[in-house]
């Protein structure tokens, strides 16, 4: 099939599609004797577990480590298990950073009067805050 069939079955862009060859996540497309890429059911499975992993919010990195284990019948899924386990951690941290971000900005919303005044304290604190790391 062509690049255009195989975005519209795997929700994958023509340019990403492009882009995971490029870079070297997906094998490049045979090409047909007009120089098209054709692509076949290996490479439709490879671009939607591609999508579904992105979806999960892995890496292209974790994503091409996965894709290896997923061709390797003989992985072992301890290996599978410590790469989706270190992307949990790192998603639960990200998670608690954004919390904490919004505690903050909830305080110092809380703490702005939001009228007529000059006086913010998120504008005092975002300065701060560049104060602090000039010093």
């Amino acid at each position: 099939m062509n690049i255009g069939l195989a975005a519209k079955q795997t929700g994958v862009s023509a340019k990403m599609i492009r882009h995971y060859e490029a870079i070297g996540l997906v094998r490049p497309a045979a090409r047909r004797e007009n120089l098209y890429r054709d692509y076949g059911e290996r490479d439709v499975h490879d671009l939607r577990f591609i999508r579904r992993a992105r979806k999960l919010g892995f890496s292209i990195e974790e994503i091409g480590g996965l894709l290896a284990l997923w061709r390797d019948e003989t992985r072992p899924s301890s290996e599978v298990r410590r790469i989706a386990t270190v992307h949990v951690e790192d998603l639960e941290n990200r998670v608690a950073e954004m919390l904490a971000m919004i505690a903050t900005l909830r305080r110092l919303i809380d703490a702005c009067p939001g009228d007529a005044t000059p006086d913010c304290p998120i504008l005092a604190d975002l300065g701060d805050a560049c104060h602090r790391t000039l010093t």
